[in-house]
């Protein structure tokens, strides 16, 4: 994603996501490549339930994106990677975007 094509709403949920020192943590970390889960939270310290929160989060943003896989094994194993997103964040940016948002005033007031 792009900032050519990108709407406020989308801007706000992805600065939200990334306004969380996990969730930093997590994009960095699939920055090298894919992972699952389970190796994931190890990677970081993490519970599973807590890592999935923030997966969630980043990936409804549109900055990962989850696939479920089947092991050789047979187990069913959930894969996230880095989704692709370029953007620059200016004022031009935010004033370009702001015309296209669609969340309230009074939630952006608070």
């Amino acid at each position: 994603m792009s900032h050519e094509t990108m709407t406020g709403d989308q801007l706000l949920r992805m600065l939200s996501a990334l306004a969380n020192p996990h969730r930093l943590r997590i994009v960095a970390a699939l920055a090298d490549g894919r992972n699952y889960v389970s190796q994931l939270a190890r990677d970081m310290g993490m519970s599973r339930p807590l890592l999935y929160m923030h997966l969630q989060r980043l990936e409804a943003a549109g900055l990962i994106t989850g696939a479920l896989e089947v092991s050789e094994s047979g187990k069913a194993m959930k894969y996230f990677e880095v989704a692709l997103f370029d953007f620059e964040l200016s004022a031009a940016t935010v004033a370009a975007l702001v015309p296209t948002l669609t969340e309230s005033n009074e939630k952006a007031g608070k």
